[in-house]
């Protein structure tokens, strides 16, 4: 089963929070296991152009259920996946996007996060994966 509504919004306030606490801005968004949005934050005066970002790291994280820093390392010159970004409308190959799993280690959906440097994207996402995993 994929990610309900009320866990989405676990995951959401979870990041949220973090964002907060870190001083940054975010886009947050939240994909179930069929990667469809299911729950989206827009900071406020969080860059616009980081909310299509969020969306595509959420839902590459979930297209091939592994964070999307990883894709990224693999999608280098000469490496596995190189250009892969180019498939599905477009993917996002750098860090702040994360499967999100249930206790039994299923994936029912994916974090992405967007509006400030990869680390702190990642950061975010990963407070929003533990509000789900614990």
């Amino acid at each position: 089963m994929g990610i309900n509504l009320q866990q989405a919004q676990a995951v959401v306030h979870a990041a949220h929070q973090k964002a907060l606490d870190m001083g940054v801005k975010m886009n947050i968004a939240v994909v179930d296991a069929g990667a469809n949005l299911t729950a989206f934050i827009r900071m406020d005066d969080a860059w616009l152009g980081s909310l299509d970002i969020s969306i595509k790291k959420a839902k590459t994280a979930r297209f091939f259920d592994m964070p999307t820093g990883v894709i990224g390392s693999l999608s280098q010159p000469g490496g596995s996946l190189y250009n892969i970004e180019h498939s599905n409308g477009g993917l996002i190959t750098f860090p702040g996007g994360i499967p999100i799993k249930d206790e039994s280690g299923t994936i029912i959906g994916a974090i992405g996060v967007s509006g400030s440097t990869v680390e702190d994207d990642h950061a975010v996402a990963e407070a929003g994966v533990q509000a789900v995993q614990g």
